[in-house]
Formats: C-alpha cells, sequence, structure tokens
C-alpha cells in the first residue's frame, strides 16, 4: 500500500520575491545584449527567461485542513499540509485531498434482519482522510468508497441482528441497543474504509422502522 509521506517544500512567498527579482536581471541582461548586438548573450538571456516562466508555474495554494499530493510523472513524491503559498518542482502535479470532517447519510435502505423481519434503516457516518496517499492511490474515488462500503456495512449490520428483543431473550438488538449497535457498525465501516485512508470518527443509526407491510399488520 503507498502511505503518505510528509513532503516541506519552499516558502511561496520567498520564492515570489526571488523569481520576479532574477526576471527582472535576466531582462536588463537581455536589453544589454542586445545594445552589446551580443548574440550569445541574447540567446543565453531568452533561455533563461523561458526556464523562468516555467519556474512561476511551481506556485501553489494549500488551504487549512487540506493536503496536496505532489506527483512526478506519475510517481507519488509526497503530499505537503503546510498551509500558506507553498513552491515546489514546476513539474509536480498538484491534486488536493481536504482533510476536514465531513457527514455522510445513506439512504433509506430496506433489508431483512435476522430474524427475517424486513425493516427500514439508515445511519449517519462522521468520516475524514488522514492518509491522502492512500485516499487517492488506494481506491479509484475515495468519496464513492466511503458511500457505497457505509452503506454495505449497515447492510450487513441489520442483518445480523434482531430489530427489537423477543421475550426471555437477552441479546443485542438494533431498537433497544442504541450505543452497541452503534460501536459495531463503526468498527465495521472502519475496517472497510481503513484501506482508503479514511478515519470514522462516528456512525450511528439515523432511521430504523418496520417496512410498511410489518408495520401495518
Amino acid at each position: 500500500m503507498i502511505q503518505e509521506i510528509h513532503r516541506k517544500c519552499a516558502s511561496g512567498y520567498l520564492a515570489l520575491v526571488i523569481l520576479p527579482a532574477l526576471t527582472f536581471l535576466n531582462g536588463w541582461s537581455f536589453y544589454l545584449g542586445v545594445l552589446a548586438e551580443s548574440p550569445t548573450r541574447i540567446v543565453v538571456a531568452i533561455l533563461c527567461f523561458v526556464i523562468l516562466l516555467i519556474c512561476f508555474k511551481g506556485f501553489f495554494m494549500v488551504h487549512p485542513n487540506q493536503a496536496k499530493v505532489l506527483q512526478l510523472f506519475g510517481s507519488y513524491v509526497g503530499s505537503v499540509r503546510e498551509t500558506g503559498l507553498r513552491w515546489a518542482n514546476p513539474f509536480y502535479a498538484k491534486e488536493a485531498v481536504s482533510l476536514r470532517v465531513r457527514n455522510f447519510e445513506s439512504e433509506v435502505l430496506k433489508v431483512n434482519d435476522s430474524s427475517g423481519n424486513p425493516i427500514k434503516i439508515a445511519a449517519v457516518v462522521v468520516w475524514k482522510v488522514v492518509d491522502s496517499a492512500e485516499a487517492i492511490f488506494e481506491v479509484d474515488d475515495y468519496q464513492s468508497y466511503v458511500h457505497i462500503q457505509s452503506e454495505a456495512a449497515l447492510r450487513n449490520l441489520a442483518t445480523s441482528y434482531p430489530y427489537e428483543i423477543h421475550s426471555g431473550e437477552d441479546e443485542i438488538a438494533l431498537r433497544s441497543s442504541p450505543q452497541e449497535i452503534a460501536g459495531k457498525l463503526q468498527e465495521e465501516v472502519q475496517e472497510r474504509l481503513g484501506k482508503a485512508g479514511v478515519e470514522v470518527i462516528e456512525a450511528r443509526i439515523s432511521h430504523l422502522a418496520y417496512a410498511e407491510e410489518i408495520a401495518s399488520a
């Protein structure tokens, strides 16, 4: 698995001073070359100007609670988390990954509980990316992966426990054991999402009821 490598890049504010200064000096050198009618000096100044233009592409911004994943010709070279204006190799491809806490509420799913009764269930999952490299490279679309795997975990949980406890039984049920069910759901969702560099902060049932055919009976 590709895991995140923290990479430090140069301050963009410093580069914002140095590069314009070098551009000005190069322009002055070009002007002197024209006055001196020196073809060599003119060609060197033009080449330096092209290089400086390429260097200006190295600027990028990192916002709070964000990481920039850097790649060089398809190879992962590191992730930058230091906020502010930064400067790095202008040939780096830079992809932003949000590290903010996010909510996902599943659709209301119709499944059968462990007793075979049709129920309707939905859940809220609170999550965030903790490893930007895994989120980008280990799965195709980590946000879609979170949604699909969370619903798959919810379906599996719903079929593993009864909707409610029957008389004389001492067991965990979806309706009467909300804390235990929330803990089980969080564990299962985390197990599925761990490979995508995602941490599950909380998972809980947001909707639980018998299906229409059971409720009417």
